[in-house]
């Protein structure tokens, strides 16, 4: 039976109620997401044993971060979103979060660069059914108005996550010792950090799995009865590209300035101002943990006002906003005197940057029908983690090698990409506020 034009498809025939179980259901994703951010992010940390054991530069570096995990993270995303849109999700999600638990501690047995490379990039495999799974169940838990809100809780995480991640591998580099293990043999501290971090996430893959399934509250009963294939979906974004592609591209490209700074301001820290690693594992953490907290907050909460004032791009303009608050801030950051300077700056960067993406999840969700939301999310988060993810670590290391060839420019790396990266990201996102209301509007109406 062809499936009629999604434009006729968004009025719901009920709306999910929200309530305790929504709040739990969130608070456990919260979880999954926060250990998928301390898997992801460690490697910030061991840049220096890492690269004195396996004889590595920073560029090279830099593709553990960004490419080899970003890699089939994005290429996975929109097959894995497809059975998102038609099986139980909290099973997609929690066999994900088994796979890259088993991956990071893999991680910890590496010999090589391609040996930790192919690890790495298990470890993007099993991140990638996170999120475009989280999406879609928050959507049928939370009631519209409370969307934005929840999403940006969630995302929240990532800098939970991270923070957590800088604590506690500051800590475990300190006092995880070298190890002998049967049939493996003698593995480094750092590879043993690895192994700490990656296995404990298969207890949280056993709570993902007891979650309830919510039942999908689709926008009409004919697409219902059948998923729309991918094509179906790539035409639905091509002929609405004015909201949908600009939307997408502009975050995507916001990610790229936090990516790179997240996966570099650690080695800046060390590098400029001379901290080891224990005193960034606990200020540069904390600062993470309390700028992205201050981050959602607020921009969950000013997302929701905008929206209440009337503003229907609201999901866009605090895209925007925290662009404008970002950019310079990130550069001051770079450009200051001293470590405790650079890190205040740090707090103010960070808690600019945690702003929009709920707004950006939310912006999504609400102009697409239910039966293509994982698919639309994996394809959203297709490009945020190539570019982002996959190009913006990569970008940041390839200006301090290749343009400054200096290992100590860190620093002025992390302020080119910015200065590059901000004005073609605030440009696309306010090019798609008109074709984004127009769809909205069409819509609510």
């Amino acid at each position: 039976m062809p499936i009629q034009s999604p434009d006729d498809a968004l009025d719901p025939l009920s709306a999910p109620a929200g309530g305790p179980y929504a709040w739990y259901t969130l608070a456990v994703l919260i979880l999954a997401y926060t250990f998928s951010f301390i898997d992801r992010q460690i490697l910030t940390l061991l840049v220096g044993p890492i690269r004195a054991s396996l004889h590595i530069t920073d560029f090279q570096l830099s593709l553990l971060h960004g490419l080899a995990f970003a890699l089939f993270y994005t290429v996975l995303g929109i097959p894995i979103g497809r059975l998102v849109d038609r099986r139980r999700r909290t099973a997609i999600i929690s066999g994900g979060i088994a796979v890259w638990s088993i991956m990071t501690a893999l991680c910890g047995l590496a010999r090589s660069f391609g040996q930790l490379f192919i690890a790495r990039i298990g470890v993007g495999v099993g991140e990638a059914a996170l999120s475009p799974g989280a999406y879609s169940l928050l959507s049928d838990r939370f009631p519209p108005r409370e969307l934005p809100r929840a999403i940006n809780i969630y995302t929240g995480a990532a800098y939970f996550g991270a923070g957590i991640a800088t604590i506690a591998g500051g800590a475990l580099i300190a006092l995880m010792p070298a190890l002998t293990l049967p049939f493996v043999g003698r593995v480094e501290a750092w590879q043993s950090v690895f192994i700490a971090v990656g296995l404990p996430g298969l207890l949280v893959a056993l709570l993902v799995l007891s979650l309830k399934e919510p039942v999908r509250h689709d926008i009409r009963h004919d697409l219902a009865e059948a998923q729309p294939r991918i094509a179906t979906v790539i035409h639905y974004l091509w002929t609405r590209k004015a909201a949908f592609g600009l939307v997408i591209l502009g975050y995507s490209i916001f990610g790229i300035i936090w990516n790179g700074a997240l996966a570099w301001l650690p080695s800046f820290l060390m590098r400029t101002h001379g901290w080891d690693v224990a005193d960034v594992g606990l200020y540069y953490g904390l600062t993470i943990m309390i700028g992205g907290t201050i981050g959602v907050v607020l921009g969950g909460s000013w997302t929701v006002r905008l929206r209440a004032a009337g503003h229907m791009d609201s999901n866009i303009r605090i895209g925007l906003y925290a662009l404008a608050l970002a950019a310079p801030l990130g550069i001051a950051t770079v450009l200051a005197p001293t470590g405790e300077m650079a890190l205040g700056g740090i707090l103010l960067f960070l808690t600019a940057c945690a702003m929009p993406w709920g707004g950006a999840a939310a912006a999504l969700q609400e102009i697409t029908p239910n039966r293509m939301r994982g698919q639309v999310s994996a394809i959203y988060l297709f490009f945020l983690s190539l570019l982002g993810m996959g190009f913006g670590p990569t970008i940041v290391a390839g200006f301090t090698d290749h343009l400054f060839a200096n290992d100590m420019a860190v620093g002025r790396s992390i302020a080119v990409t910015i200065l590059l990266a901000a004005p073609v990201s605030a440009t696309l996102l306010l090019l798609s506020r008109r074709g984004y209301c127009a769809i909205l509007a069409r819509h609510m109406g």
